[in-house]
């Protein structure tokens, strides 16, 4: 018989409310996001370690500011030079990976957990999660919510506000409710900071 934990891992119906080894889990991360909310600023060295501590994988340079909040930590992985502001959100009940050079805005949601639509499952507890995938090179923009089961490509940009429903596919920029692709990113954006 499959634990709870495993029913996660595949994408299928678990019971993440009533399942004595997951709510362990997340009350270890709880404490642990509670202890990188209460450090200061200034306590650099310190704040990376409960980084690392808490999440699957990270690369060298990665910057988290406060407040930041996650279900497990163990299912995000987060790659070289990456950077994420203030009152960010992952629930990862499913993989969460970033790759390098991912800039993410204030207010930016990441959620693998969804809930059947029936009421009398989603009362029960049971809920899915499905992995989240963003590129190299990704800048998303402040209030994005990703939604379960999105990848975002290489070289993206995501506008505010937008709610990713689907994958985005690799150097465009998109935004809105559902987001969708608006235009390529093309050299003629890269000329226009240069002076």
């Amino acid at each position: 018989m499959k634990t709870e934990k495993e029913k996660a891992r595949e994408g299928i119906l678990y019971d993440a409310n009533n399942d004595a080894e997951l709510l362990a889990e997340r009350l270890a991360a709880a404490d642990m996001t509670y202890e990188l909310n209460r450090l200061r600023p200034s306590q650099v060295a310190e704040r990376e370690a409960v980084i690392r501590r808490l999440l699957g994988r990270t690369g060298k340079n990665v910057s988290i500011v406060s407040p930041f909040f996650c279900d497990y930590g163990y299912n995000i992985e987060i790659g070289e030079n990456f950077f994420m502001n203030m009152n960010c959100v992952i629930l990862d009940g499913a993989k969460v990976t970033f790759g390098d050079n991912v800039f993410v805005a204030p207010g930016c949601g990441f959620y693998t957990a969804g809930h059947p639509l029936d009421a009398e499952r989603r009362n029960a507890g049971l809920e899915y999660a499905l992995p989240i995938r963003i590129g190299n090179n990704v800048w998303i923009g402040a209030q994005v919510c990703v939604l379960p089961g999105v990848t975002i490509g290489d070289n993206t940009v995501i506008g505010a506000g937008s709610v990713v429903t689907k994958d985005i596919p690799s150097g465009v920029l998109a935004a809105g409710n559902p987001c969708r692709v608006i235009r390529p990113i093309t050299e003629a954006d890269a000329a226009r900071y240069r002076k």
